[in-house]
């Protein structure tokens, strides 16, 4: 897609593309399930949902973040994928669905991550909790604290597998921060969600996510299912330059919560349209600064911006530019210097810090006299 490109000049720039009028965009579609989500990954948009800050038990949806915790693990060298994990009795007790490892034998890491996503082995969970942590309880803590991390502030997760406990919840809401986590900061390991079927100690299993099947674009991520909990999936689907996010809990059926997602999927990409007006680090624009060692500075963003807009939009967007009166030396990179904001039919679809892209030291006692007497003139 074309990237959005305003001229943006010092002071306040305001581009006005004019086109045709907006179109009215549907209602999502009926989704029976306790609670759902659609977001746009890239912007964090929300473009359909219900009932996403409820609480709800998120039975096997669990194992995201439950994974999401051994990939920091592994990020952070404290394990390995070849490490070899002594199987517990716990382990090889818990109930649910099993990779069937066995007591007292030895399975490497990557084979457990495996039976943990694809085969959504409880008994996997359960030994990688263990080696990482010693206990499944203390595990739970570090899964609490990455929780925090990410904001996920209506979630608290009592064991790594989803079995029901009434202390156990999140919310669709909180699940798709971890879900968005995993797949911006682990792309190599979420590579596994979309394998279909992963076989261990002679025994295959084949993923239990549907979509899979249905849905060339889907590439993960995870279902759930507990009597209380209902049927879950958690989908993610890349299509062109726009990944969605699609959260549903609590269907009646494996098939309810496949069609569910699958609808939101599709109306999200029918619809709206994602796109990245600028990169992180860009300039954007030159700005004067006063009292330097140099007369403009660099200005632009932290972070890549993205934005969701309905579909065939993109020519009615309007970026806005306002930096400061005066900008002063000494200036440090990464400091705020105005605000960078995007419109659409009058309404702020985006608002983010412009900063200075590098640092500007005082300058010395004669251009600090200059500049101080045209500055008065001003």
């Amino acid at each position: 897609m074309t990237l959005f490109r305003p001229l943006l000049i010092l002071a306040l720039v305001t581009l006005s593309l004019t086109l045709q009028a907006a179109v009215p965009i549907p209602s999502p579609p009926k989704v029976a399930a306790s609670g759902y989500l659609l977001l746009d990954f890239y912007s964090g948009k929300i473009l359909a949902e219900s009932n996403a800050s409820q609480r709800l038990e998120p039975a096997s949806l669990t194992k995201i973040m439950t994974a999401y915790a051994v990939f920091r693990e592994l990020k952070e060298g404290n394990i390995n994928l070849t490490d070899e994990v002594l199987v517990s009795e716990k382990a090889w007790r818990t109930p649910g669905s099993r990779m069937f490892i066995e007591v007292g034998k030895r399975v490497k890491v990557e084979d457990l991550i495996k039976g943990m996503i694809i085969q959504s082995g409880n008994d996997a969970c359960v030994a990688l909790a263990e080696h990482i942590a010693g206990s499944e309880e203390t595990f739970a803590e570090v899964m609490n604290n990455h929780a925090r991390r990410l904001g996920m502030h209506a979630s608290h997760f009592i064991n790594s597998t989803g079995l029901p406990d009434k202390d156990h919840y999140t919310t669709p809401e909180d699940i798709a921060k971890v879900a968005m986590a995993t797949i911006r900061e682990f792309p190599d390991y979420y590579k596994w969600y979309s394998e279909k079927s992963f076989v261990f100690n002679k025994i295959k299993q084949h993923n239990r996510n549907k979509l899979l099947w249905r849905d060339n674009t889907v590439d993960g991520m995870k279902t759930g299912h507990t009597e209380a909990a209902g049927y879950c999936l958690v989908a993610s689907a890349q299509r062109e330059q726009m990944r969605l996010i699609s959260v549903v809990m609590g269907t009646k059926s494996e098939k309810a919560r496949a069609s569910a997602s699958q609808a939101l999927l599709n109306y999200g990409f029918r619809f709206f349209e994602s796109h990245r007006l600028y990169s992180a680090g860009e300039t954007l624009n030159r700005a004067r600064i006063w009292k330097g060692n140099k007369p403009q500075i660099a200005l632009g963003l932290a972070h890549d911006l993205h934005v969701s807009i309905p579909h065939k939009q993109y020519k009615k967007l309007n970026a806005q530019l306002d930096v400061i009166p005066t900008i002063t030396a000494p200036v440090q990179q990464g400091q705020e210097v105005g605000q960078v904001r995007i419109e659409l039919a009058g309404e702020t679809i985006a608002e983010v810090p412009l900063i200075a892209l590098e640092s500007v030291a005082e300058g010395n006692l004669w251009q600090k006299a200059k500049d101080a007497a045209l500055m008065w003139l001003e």
